[in-house]
């Protein structure tokens, strides 16, 4: 076990490795670097950020930002050393008002964060921005995922992680008869329900629905009968009941595309890796005959020479041992 004293000289280095390679005149040892912080943990992170501050009286968060867009390390360690909720803030932000809406990562963010989670980053959103999450998406997105989108956004927080299973069984047999009876579906019951449950809630009414009517409520929602509407409800039901699966099929569509999946993999790497990165994974590779590991590789391994890229993917994959 190690000192105080070590672990202070630990982070001190690290943070000359930072200072170095993001503020310095030269590259610094970038090799280093990623070698160094692919090992810390959220708690170490935080001490690092602390004693940069105390060593050059500067802000290591900020420091980061100003020069992330330009360097794909550097946006892959500022991701990694920010706050979930202020990461996840600015995701959105990102994704309403980058260089196009991209409703993908809207619906990865919204769908796969429980209840208390959303409720922290729209926190952070309106603390950061002065805006309110619901309303910016209310004026950028199309009108079906932004039903389903904001329905998600205003699920309930109040029962905290408890469940209800008997209260999960009645509200599985009111989405079977908004689903299921009659010849058109009832989309307003569906949607009040969802807003009115917690996501752990959402997720226990799913299996009750399984349990009792044999398949999967997602499964429904592809029939004809639901129509646009109830293919996107679809994704985003399943971002909610099976992230791991849902982020594997998101890395799938990089992978198949043939695109640069170096964006999408950065950001799902850093923001499951103490979640559900392993399960993600297991998913990916059963899917495609790919490892994660060898995804990352093709996508920043054959960046045109780019020294930045091939860090970047070392530190991906550093991350990934270390999980």
């Amino acid at each position: 076990m190690e000192s105080s004293m070590q672990a202070s000289r630990k982070y001190e280095l690290d943070c000359q490795y930072l200072n170095s390679c993001f503020l310095g005149n030269g590259e610094g040892n970038r090799q280093k670097l990623v070698e160094t912080l692919a090992s810390r943990d959220s708690q170490e992170l935080k001490l690092i950020h602390q004693t940069f501050r105390a060593l050059y009286n500067q802000d290591l968060h900020h420091v980061l930002s100003t020069i992330r867009h330009n360097d794909a390390l550097a946006n892959a360690v500022y991701l990694r050393m920010s706050e979930p909720q202020e990461r996840d803030a600015e995701i959105i932000r990102e994704a309403l008002f980058g260089r196009r809406v991209n409703v993908n990562t809207l619906v990865e963010v919204v769908s796969t964060r429980s209840s208390t989670e959303l409720h922290s980053i729209k926190q952070a959103y309106r603390f950061r921005y002065n805006s309110e999450i619901e309303q910016d998406m209310a004026h950028t997105i199309s009108a079906t995922f932004k039903e389903i989108l904001l329905t998600i956004l205003k699920s309930s927080p109040k029962y905290g992680g408890r469940i209800d299973t008997s209260m999960a069984m009645c509200d599985a047999k009111t989405l079977y008869e908004a689903m299921e009876t009659g010849n058109s579906v009832d989309w307003k019951t569906i949607t009040s329900l969802l807003t009115q449950r917690n996501t752990p809630q959402i997720k226990s009414i799913l299996s009750a629905y399984k349990e009792l009517y044999g398949h999967e409520f997602s499964k429904f929602l592809k029939s004809n009968k639901c129509g646009k509407f109830g293919t996107e409800m679809r994704m985003v039901i399943r971002g909610i009941q099976f992230p791991g699966k849902f982020f594997a099929k998101q890395l799938r569509g990089a992978l198949q595309s043939g695109g640069d999946g170096r964006e999408i993999l950065t950001r799902v790497v850093i923001t499951r890796l103490e979640i559900d990165v392993r399960e993600m994974s297991n998913v990916f590779a059963a899917k495609t005959g790919w490892t994660l590991g060898n995804f990352v590789r093709r996508e920043f391994n054959s960046a045109g020479g780019d020294k930045g890229y091939d860090f970047t993917g070392e530190f991906l994959l550093g991350l990934l041992r270390h999980c």
